[in-house]
């Protein structure tokens, strides 16, 4: 393999590890600047999607950044399991949401309950469908990424 080829490789790993980094990070601020300036509280749901969401941030930016000045391959085996879960969390959530779950399966309090529509954008995009597609996105990036670099 010349090494031009391994430099524009190198290259598109590196931008697609990078753009999943940017994914979480629009997530990351996304959930602080809906709990914490619009005043939404996250209920149990939300914090767990937030518990998956978080460390791929600094995953992501720690496999930019690799000794070697390429993209570090074994990123995906540490990313791919919490970014699954997440959106397990989050389907689970919009299920909910849509009425789909029993009360009694909810694990949701009184106070603060997860079937609530706190969100819509355009009428139909509620915050686990953000959550769905943000985890959906870095999942198809990360598979590409291993289809191709592994």
């Amino acid at each position: 393999m010349t090494q031009d080829k391994i430099k524009i490789e190198s290259q598109e790993g590196w931008l697609l590890i990078f753009v999943c980094w940017l994914i979480a990070m629009a997530a990351v601020f996304g959930s602080l600047f809906m709990s914490e300036v619009m005043g939404l509280k996250p209920c149990v749901l939300c914090w767990w999607q937030r518990i998956f969401i978080y460390p791929l941030a600094v995953l992501f930016l720690i496999g930019l950044f690799p000794q070697e000045h390429k993209v570090d391959r074994s990123v995906v085996r540490y990313t791919l399991p919490l970014a699954i879960i997440g959106l397990g969390f989050a389907i689970y959530h919009y299920l909910v949401y849509s009425g789909y779950i029993p009360e009694s399966l909810q694990p949701c309090s009184e106070d603060l309950s997860c079937a609530d529509i706190n969100l819509e954008l355009m009428g139909f995009v509620t915050i686990p469908m953000l959550s769905i597609f943000a985890y959906s996105a870095i999942i198809t990036l990360l598979l590409i990424f291993r289809k191709r670099f592994y």
